[in-house]
C-alpha cells in the first residue's frame, strides 16, 4: 500500500474536535454526578418541651458562606378539601406563586391579614383565575371568611434550603455544598421564648450532621382576623 493513501486513514480536525467535546461532556457529567453524591446533609430532630416529635415544623438554613443549591421555583397549591386547608402547613421561598383550588362543593372566601401577605379571594368555587405571588418573608395565617374552623399556616423564607418534619419530627436538608450555615426552626403559632435559638454550623461536602431543636410550647390560639364587612 502506497503512502499516497495515508491521508484517507488519518482523522480530520472535525472528528478530533467532536471526539474531544464528547469526552469533555462525559467528564463534566461525571463530576457533576459525583458532586451530587457527596453533597452534605443536615438532619434536624424537632421536639416539644416533653421530648415528643413535632410534625409539620419547618427547618430552614441561611447560607453564611458557601454556594446555594439551584432549585427552580414552582407553583404551589394550598387546596380546600372537606372544609380544610391541605396542606395545613406550607413552606415556600420568596417569589413563589401559590394557587388556592377549591375542591369542595361549597364556596370559600380565603384571606390573610398577615403583614407578610395581605390578600382576599372572595367567594369562589374551583380554581381562582390567577395564583398569588408571595414576595415577602414571614409567617402567614390563612382563614376562610365563611368557615371559621378553617385555618392554615405558611412560612415564606429567603432561602431555597428548607424542609418540613415528618411523623418522627425529622426534617432533612440535603444537597448542600461545603460551607457555614445558620439553621432555624419554626412551628405555627409560636413566638420567643417558645422558639428555639438558631444554630450555626460548618459543613463539609461529604458530611452528614444531626442537630436537635426543642420548642417550649404553651397553649396558644393565634386566631385569624376577620375581613371587614365592607370588603
Amino acid at each position: 500500500m502506497g503512502f499516497s493513501n495515508v491521508s484517507n486513514f488519518m482523522p480530520n480536525k472535525t472528528y478530533l474536535l467532536s471526539r474531544s467535546f464528547r469526552n469533555f461532556a462525559f467528564v463534566a457529567a461525571a463530576l457533576n454526578f459525583t458532586a451530587q453524591c457527596i453533597a452534605g446533609q443536615i438532619s434536624a430532630q424537632v421536639n416539644d418541651a416533653t421530648g415528643q416529635p413535632l410534625v409539620d415544623a419547618v427547618v430552614y438554613a441561611n447560607i453564611v458562606s458557601g454556594v446555594a443549591p439551584t432549585r427552580p421555583k414552582r407553583e404551589v397549591s394550598v387546596e380546600q378539601i372537606n372544609k380544610e386547608f391541605v396542606p395545613p402547613v406550607s413552606v415556600i421561598q420568596t417569589g413563589t406563586m401559590v394557587n388556592f383550588p377549591n375542591r369542595d362543593k361549597v364556596r370559600h372566601h380565603v384571606y390573610s391579614f398577615s403583614p407578610a401577605k395581605t390578600f382576599e379571594i372572595k367567594l369562589y368555587s374551583g380554581v381562582p383565575g390567577k395564583p398569588i405571588l408571595f414576595d415577602m418573608p414571614g409567617e402567614i395565617v390563612l382563614g376562610c371568611n365563611i368557615h371559621d374552623s378553617m385555618i392554615a399556616y405558611m412560612l415564606v423564607v429567603d432561602t431555597p434550603i428548607f424542609a418540613k418534619t415528618d411523623k418522627r419530627g425529622i426534617a432533612v436538608l440535603d444537597s448542600l455544598s461545603a460551607g457555614e450555615y445558620e439553621v432555624h426552626a419554626w412551628y405555627p403559632g409560636t413566638t420567643p421564648p417558645a422558639t428555639p435559638a438558631r444554630q450555626k454550623l460548618k459543613l463539609s461536602a461529604v458530611e452528614s450532621t444531626a442537630i436537635t431543636f426543642a420548642f417550649n410550647l404553651k397553649p396558644q390560639n393565634p386566631g385569624v382576623p376577620k375581613p371587614s364587612t365592607g370588603k
